[in-house]
């Protein structure tokens, strides 16, 4: 139970004020911090998106979550992404994934890297 009452009033209550809640179906929520940390929601008890007619929409995450630190260096790019960024740059596969790696996993920006040092 959200809320920590009737959900049926809150919503009723909400509706009178201009807010709508619609439950959003989300089977995992995760968070990147600016340190690379990241909280994970996995399996959420509920995600509720309330929209107002004049605010930016609000997502609320209920459920326990925990947290995984990235070392420094670690990837945040997935091989996928090293054979798309070879492929769009003509280069070879570790020459992409060097690239990824300065970049912090920008796809665009590896590319970029990799174009403008071969003209």
């Amino acid at each position: 139970m959200w809320f920590g009452g009737r959900p049926e009033e809150m919503a009723r209550l909400l509706r009178r004020l201009g807010v709508s809640i619609e439950e959003v179906n989300a089977v995992k929520v995760t968070i990147e911090l600016g340190d690379g940390t990241l909280m994970v929601v996995e399996p959420p008890e509920a995600v509720l998106l309330v929209k107002s007619r004049d605010q930016p929409p609000v997502f609320m995450v209920v459920g326990s979550h925990r947290v995984e630190r990235r070392g420094r260096g670690e990837a945040r790019f997935s091989e996928d992404d090293v054979r798309f960024v070879a492929e769009k740059a003509g280069v070879s596969l570790e020459e992409a994934r060097r690239a990824l790696e300065e970049s912090g996993g920008d796809i665009a920006a590896a590319i970029l890297r990799l174009t403008e040092k071969g003209s």
